[in-house]
């Protein structure tokens, strides 16, 4: 009897304010979106630094004219360094062959390219890519060596502005969550307000403080809930006709990993518990206070 009173309070309270509530529910899913969007680009970050990590490389580029004693004592010292997890020698003629290959649609730059233009190098496999700052400042001005190149250091710039588009989705997701909390608390405020008198009778006649605030709280959540779930089928909307059409041809590239269907349905509990607990806590919060006054 008591839950049949209770659910049918919710969602009378839910119809009283509807308008409020709509604008409960699209500020809570567009938040919700932008935080599942944050998540899901931390998680390709994350993807693409350890994918891109296991094939970073070092390349130590000889001067011209070196001789093979400086060849052989560089081979030596690198070979017995314990931070090189691979180490390969590569011609002139080996790099020229490499640059015909990868660069085989520029048919204008390999033909104005000399084979003496491209160096002689090492190119280095580390077991820790990020100590190329030290193996670097061990091996640089060492005899026959012209210069150092470490893949890493691109991957660093490159890193740095996908660390700085995932902290301004987290912080517009934040800013976006603070709106609602104000949004839940106002609605939960209003619903409290238009429905004092039957608050005051419960009051009276001895229901306990938590009998009354369930109606509302569950308003909060069940609006939360709904938010949470518009939230869950924007962001595969997104992926089923932005993302994966728009950037099909990175992902096939494998510069960028895909967002699948796993990280998408990872999505929805994480949404959900957000909403539920956030809608939860800001509307018994709010009742405390109101109920006290």
């Amino acid at each position: 009897m008591r839950a049949k009173y209770v659910l049918s309070e919710v969602f009378l309270g839910l119809w009283r304010n509807v308008t409020m509530t709509i604008a409960m529910i699209i500020t809570m899913a567009v938040s919700l979106s932008m935080l599942g969007a944050s998540l899901l680009l931390y998680w390709k970050v994350q993807d693409m630094q350890d994918y891109f990590n296991t094939k970073v490389e070092m390349s130590v580029f000889l001067k011209t004219g070196f001789t093979q004693d400086q060849k052989q004592q560089l081979q030596t010292e690198l070979n017995n360094d314990n931070r090189v997890a691979k180490l390969q020698f590569e011609s002139q003629n080996q790099a020229y062959q490499r640059f015909r290959t990868e660069f085989k649609d520029a048919k204008d730059l390999v033909d104005s390219t000399k084979p003496e233009a491209l160096p002689a190098s090492f190119r280095v496999k580390l077991k820790d890519p990020h100590q190329y700052a030290a193996v670097q400042a061990d091996y640089k001005g060492k005899p026959g060596v012209e210069s150092i190149v470490n893949q890493q250091q691109t991957l660093d710039k490159i890193f740095s502005v996908l660390n700085g588009i995932q902290n301004l989705a987290l912080v517009v997701a934040i800013v976006q969550g603070l709106a609602a909390l104000l949004l839940v608390a106002n609605t939960i405020q209003v619903a409290a307000y238009s429905r004092r008198r039957e608050v005051g009778i419960m009051k009276l006649v001895g229901a306990s403080n938590w009998f009354i605030q369930l109606p509302f709280v569950l308003e909060a959540v069940f609006a939360g809930l709904i938010g949470a779930i518009i939230s869950f089928v924007v962001l595969a909307v997104a992926k089923a006709f932005l993302l994966d059409k728009t950037l099909s041809g990175i992902f096939t590239a494998g510069i960028i990993p895909p967002i699948s269907w796993n990280d998408i349905l990872l999505t929805l509990p994480l949404l959900l518990l957000v909403a539920a607990v956030i809608s939860a806590v800001t509307g018994w919060v709010t009742l405390r206070f109101r109920l006290r006054t």
